[in-house]
């Protein structure tokens, strides 16, 4: 579908990229559990060459990486809005930003799953 009066043009797309590239920046500068996220994806990452774990689980450690970072990416931008609409303590405000930090946790636990359930085998034997 387009736009009324806009025509598609790659260059615009393409120079769209920017502002992904910019929530990156923002999330890596901004939030600090980011880091935390980083470091694991890099040990996991490592681990993962040096276990020379199969296609499959690759597949797996990349989808909870992406999890992860999806969640943070979400839970972010949910406490940029709420602090935009809401800037003063609210309980409910409050509630909103726990809510989204809790799928973080929950995306967390699901990928140390994950990363026990194809590295603990490979390291307890």
């Amino acid at each position: 579908m387009e736009i009324p009066g806009k025509k598609f043009s790659i260059i615009a797309r393409i120079r769209s990229f920017k502002y992904a590239f910019r929530g990156f920046i923002h999330l890596f500068r901004d939030e600090h559990n980011t880091w935390i996220h980083a470091l694991a994806t890099i040990v996991v990452t490592i681990m993962g060459f040096a276990f020379k774990i199969s296609s499959i689980e690759w597949i797996m450690i990349l989808a909870a990486i992406a999890l992860v970072f999806i969640t943070e990416l979400i839970n972010s931008s949910i406490e940029k809005i709420v602090d935009l609409v809401q800037p003063e303590q609210n309980p409910l405000a409050g509630k909103v930003k726990d809510l989204a930090a809790a799928a973080v946790l929950v995306a967390s636990i699901i990928a140390l799953v994950i990363g026990l359930i194809i590295f603990g085998p490979k390291i307890f034997s």
